[in-house]
């Protein structure tokens, strides 16, 4: 049967939905469908308002073939899953003379176990979470009651997923009612496999035309070599800009005495008396090493750790060849129990292994969190060859985001999931970055500025992007792609301004500068209120609501106060208030209208200077010849003052100012990169000027409107 054309379907599908025809809706949606009918692969920026859902979900569904869409954030997620796809497959379905059909598939963490809500949870150290004498006289603790209501939710929901659960649960109570692929027993020897959630998500993803995950698990299907997603042709994946850190994420091994002291109590029930003497002798040795450690990069394994990992994992050796001994016959439940302690002692060992291997393409260190203590770390040095390898075989890949192109071209974020400019294919010009990338590259000045401060909390994973570290083959095997930017429906010269203080100090290691409050100050008064700080770190971000709520008569609203979207949707319904807040508010914040008139930057959100695997990923584009900065810590700055610009306008009558408080964006040779990855706001360093725009704006301002929140917190793998 001949496909309808492409134009009439979009029409039909944005009608569906309620939205407009946008010209680079259009032309993303072509480009799409051209790539997924040529077996191609296509990076694709789309700006905020675009519709990009709809431009990738309409070729996509009139192909025929089965596609997985795989984004970072829940939102997205449900909002592709709730409201696009019914609508979209409703007004395609006369045209396309089928209905497709669609799933969400998650990892098997997302889902209760029914096993662990009806059995309880093996291990000691919870015994009685689910005593039934608590549940007849009422549990007297959160935990116990979050379990209840677990327990009573379990026989209502028909999908047994964590998001669907509202008001949610705690991480600790989730915990108790699910389990990881490695401690899960199987349907085939579950009393409740017939009625298992996760086997029921699979079943459903496995017929579907369209299955909807996230990057986690994406990375997951690539890493592991066991397949969790089904056979697909097509692969989508939206907020492309996070995929690397994500999939570093999983790529992250981690042993931390708290894990390791699990492990051993997991494993003493079932292991032999020798087994399990020794993982209890080298926890304690772990433990004792631990509590000695110092934050940062281990270059070699000192000689004491080395004996310690050793030990550790020669005695997980030891109780995996002894589980087939089971010293306490009164376990119930012996096969649950069993895989539960495998699992752990498996994670254990093979961390341990893959850190004394001292891997040139792994980088380990420790951190210290005022929390949780001391951890140890081990990642991939970069995982752009890894991606080569798993992601572009035997598939279509489109990668979409309203930010890839950083310094104005693909080619970082490219290079970050190993594809290569000499492999990419002829559709638009390669255009240099503004300015004159080359005499940025060129720049002396730009380590030592980069190593300023405290730089930006973030991701430890997030990937320079502008080098390839990782290996793969360099021949005509590579992955060939194609770039497009297909713009933005709003008119950013006109609705925005970028204001650069260049007349404030240079931000310095001792975050300290009062200047920089007399600013903010100024500009919140002008701007009367309608403010949204993004600060580099928790520290600035606390000072700076100190000082604001001496000085001024505003609201002002701190991260962590309360939930993220308690404060999002106060600041939203009202005027004058203003929120400050750290990485979640960079790339998380999605208030259009009236409340959001002045974004406000302290500093360039250069990673931390003495971050482990940033610089060691400076270190090594510097050692293969290429400009480490560049390639790592100003990218990673680009992406970030990219999401962070964005805040501002999200509609089309949107106006306002984004405030960048750093000098060097002015001043650095480097800054004209940086300005390149931002919408292309009207560009001004008259502090005078901006003062009366924003009070003009103030003025002629409608009522705010709420909306719901956004966050890009990324649902477990």
């Amino acid at each position: 049967m001949t496909r309808p054309p492409l134009p009439d379907l979009l029409h039909a599908a944005v009608t569906a939905v309620g939205g407009v025809e946008r010209p680079g809706q259009v032309t993303m949606a072509q480009a799409v469908a051209d790539a997924v009918d040529h077996g191609e692969h296509l990076i694709v920026q789309a700006g905020t308002g675009t519709g990009k859902s709809l431009a990738y979900l309409v070729p996509a569904l009139a192909h025929g073939e089965r596609v997985v869409v795989a984004t970072a954030t829940l939102a997205l997620q449900r909002q592709l899953v709730e409201r696009d796809l019914p609508r979209t497959v409703e007004a395609l379905h006369p045209l396309l003379r089928r209905r497709p059909e669609f799933a969400m598939l998650k990892g098997r963490s997302n889902y209760l176990c029914l096993h662990r809500v009806h059995e309880g949870v093996p291990d000691e150290e919870e015994a009685g979470l689910f005593d039934p004498m608590e549940a007849m006289g009422g549990p007297s603790s959160k935990l116990g009651k979050d379990l209840l209501r677990l327990r009573d939710w379990a026989d209502e929901s028909e999908t047994g997923d964590r998001d669907d659960l509202t008001p949610g649960v705690s991480d600790k109570a989730w915990a108790q009612v699910s389990v990881t692929s490695r401690e899960c027993v199987g349907a085939t020897k579950c009393a409740y496999g017939a009625e298992c959630f996760a086997e029921a998500a699979r079943e459903r993803a496995k017929l579907a035309d369209v299955v909807v995950t996230n990057h986690a698990l994406l990375a997951i299907d690539a890493i592991e070599g066991a397949p969790v997603l089904p056979s697909h042709e097509v692969l989508i994946v939206d907020e492309a800009h996070e995929l690397v850190s994500r999939v570093t994420g999983v790529a992250t091994g981690e042993l931390t005495p708290f894990a390791v002291n699990r492990t051993v109590k997991r494993a003493a029930r079932l292991v032999n008396e020798k087994a399990a003497d020794a993982l209890q002798s080298a926890s304690e040795g772990f433990e004792r090493i631990m509590e000695l450690a110092l934050p940062g990069r281990l270059e070699e394994i000192p000689e004491d750790l080395g004996y310690v990992l050793a030990a550790l994992r020669d005695a997980c050796r030891l109780c995996i060849t002894s589980l087939g001994e089971v010293r306490d016959k009164s376990v119930t439940d012996e096969d649950v129990v069993r895989k539960q302690a495998l699992a752990s002692i498996e994670s254990v060992h093979g961390t341990a292994e893959r850190i004394l291997e001292e891997s040139e393409y792994d980088v380990v260190w420790y951190e210290r969190h005022d929390r949780y203590g001391a951890s140890l770390r081990v990642a991939p040095l970069n995982v752009s060859g890894l991606l080569r390898e798993k992601l572009f075989e035997d598939r279509s890949v489109v990668l979409t985001s309203a930010t890839l192109k950083l310094g104005g071209d693909f080619t970082g974020v490219a290079a970050s999931v190993g594809l290569s400019a000499e492999h990419r294919l002829p559709d638009e010009p390669v255009r240099a970055a503004a300015s004159g990338a080359g005499a940025v590259e060129a720049e002396v000045e730009e380590e030592a500025e980069s190593a300023d401060g405290e730089g930006a909390e973030g991701d430890a994973g997030e990937d320079g992007g502008g080098e390839d570290a990782g290996g793969g083959d360099d021949g005509g095997g590579e992955p060939q792609w194609r770039g497009i930017d297909v713009g933005s429906p709003f008119d950013y010269p006109r609705q925005g301004i970028l204001y650069v203080a260049r007349h404030l100090s240079q931000p310095g290691r001792d975050g300290s500068r009062k200047d920089m409050l007399d600013e903010l100050a100024e500009l919140m008064e002008a701007a009367g209120g309608r403010t949204l700080g993004l600060f580099s770190s928790m520290r600035a971000a606390q000072a700076a609501a100190e000082e604001m709520r001496g000085r001024l008569e505003l609201p002002v609203l701190l991260q962590g106060e309360d939930t993220l979207g308690e404060l999002i949707r106060a600041f939203a319904s009202d005027k004058e208030t203003c929120l400050f807040g750290t990485l979640s508010l960079w790339q998380g914040v999605d208030v259009p209208g009236s409340a959001c008139q002045l974004v406000v930057m302290d500093r360039i959100p250069f990673p931390r200077p003495d971050d482990p695997l940033m610089s060691a990923r400076a270190k090594d584009v510097e050692q293969r010849g290429g400009n480490g900065f560049m390639a790592v810590s100003a990218t990673h700055a680009a992406l970030l003052i990219a999401q962070g610009a964005g805040r501002l306008v999200r509609a089309a009558d949107d106006r306002g100012v984004v405030a960048v408080l750093d000098p060097r964006l002015a001043n650095a040779r480097y800054g004209s990169f940086l300005r390149a990855s931002m919408p292309d706001f009207w560009y001004t360093v008259d502090r005078n000027q901006v003062r009366r725009s924003l009070a003009a704006i103030n003025a002629s301002a409608p009522e705010p409107r709420p909306v719901a929140s956004r966050t890009l917190t990324a649902p477990a793998p």
